[in-house]
């Protein structure tokens, strides 16, 4: 089925380029054949003027010339008489040539655009006929690139409906895989689960049953992240400094006696519209990204502040620092700097936090000698 689909695109992108290529050969065609028939009538027009300025010709002919002579009412020309050394314009503004310099820019003009016609008669040179393209021509002119840039909006269009396809393909991939493992995930935490309460009825350190239910509780976070993905998450007033101290505390617990933590929040409640679930998971990301950043030895630091639109939380740390080239493309969908990652962590934040909470999340500052630090902005003056 995949192939099927692969190969229908690559026929309707064969397809339109080949349409695309005959259009332009056609309108190159037809835009020469224009300038031709101008050519032509032309030669016509001066063979009629030769003609009225033959004497010996009888009045049929003169009559028939000067009819097509009155007939070009469309191609603009100077014509220069050499008896009189002078220039006459035909299907020219007045403004255009009342100046011998206005009058010799058109001469150069006109000469780039078609070679001047001679009007002889008995081997003397009576006139040269000076001409340029009519006003259809001219507006015909501009075709060319208009329809280029018509075509490259629709090659580009082409472009972005096949990437846009693809990644919808492999954003389906990722979130039928995500909701997989967390259904597969759900079996044996269920049994994790049981085990529990048979030890609360052994002989055991209760201490070590709590932790167990902690880790429990944190597995079944997981598992409702993942199965979240792909799917609108519901939005509650929820308290950021409650929900964020629990992230960090939880964090803290478990990570390396090495890292040090601190915590700068207000005392003061602050309320937003979140999903703690996936707000937690941008926070773990972006403090385990900062703990590989330190190589497992430093300082993680939390804040919070505010504005009079956003909750500000900010998450630093110590480690080797991002380049500000790369400040925005740590966000994007596979873009890593480890080894062994996968660069899903913060293309996932970002997603969780611009496109799901209708916030923001970039890169705050960051240099080899003070760290990073990251920064979440959420409104919250707006809540009902």
């Amino acid at each position: 089925m995949q192939n099927n689909t692969t190969l229908t695109r690559w026929v309707f992108i064969f397809s339109s380029l080949c349409i695309i290529g005959l259009i332009l050969w056609n309108t190159y065609s037809f835009f020469n054949q224009l300038k031709e028939n101008e050519r032509t009538k032309m030669q016509i027009w001066a063979t009629a003027q030769t003609e009225l300025q033959n004497d010996d010709k009888d009045a049929v002919i003169s009559d028939t010339s000067l009819e097509v002579i009155k007939a070009n009412t469309t191609t603009p020309m100077l014509v220069y008489s050499h008896r009189e050394q002078i220039y006459t314009e035909r299907n020219l503004d007045k403004r255009d040539v009342n100046t011998p310099e206005k009058i010799e820019n058109l001469v150069v003009q006109f000469k780039s655009e078609y070679k001047p016609i001679e009007i002889k008669y008995n081997d003397e040179l009576l006139a040269t006929i000076y001409y340029g393209n009519s006003p259809i021509i001219k507006k015909l002119k501009y075709y060319p690139a208009v329809l280029i840039l018509i075509i490259f909006l629709f090659i580009a269009a082409i472009y972005l409906f096949y990437k846009t396809s693809k990644s919808a393909e492999q954003n389906k991939l990722w979130a039928g895989m995500a909701k997989e493992t967390a259904h597969q995930i759900g079996t044996p935490l269920s049994s994790l689960v049981g085990w529990t309460e048979i030890f609360k009825t052994e002989n055991i350190n209760q201490e070590y049953i709590v932790e167990m239910e902690k880790d429990i509780h944190r597995l079944e976070t997981i598992t409702e992240r993942f199965s979240k993905i792909g799917s609108i998450p519901k939005l509650e007033k929820t308290d950021l400094i409650a929900e964020t101290k629990a992230t960090f505390d939880y964090l803290k617990r478990r990570s390396s006696k090495l890292i040090k933590f601190e915590l700068d929040v207000p005392d003061d409640e602050i309320y937003v519209k979140l999903n703690s679930q996936l707000y937690s998971w941008t926070i773990e990301n972006m403090v385990k990204n900062g703990i590989d950043a330190m190589r497992g030895k430093g300082t993680i630091t939390v804040s919070i502040e505010t504005n009079a639109k956003y909750a500000m939380v900010r998450i630093s740390d110590t480690g080797k620092g991002i380049a500000k080239r790369d400040f925005k493309k740590i966000f994007r969908p596979g873009y890593t700097s480890k080894k062994r990652g996968w660069g899903l962590g913060l293309s996932l934040s970002k997603r969780i936090i611009s496109e799901y909470h209708n916030g923001k999340i970039r890169v705050l500052k960051s240099s080899p000698e003070t760290g990073t630090t990251m920064e979440i902005a959420l409104q919250f003056n707006k809540l009902t």
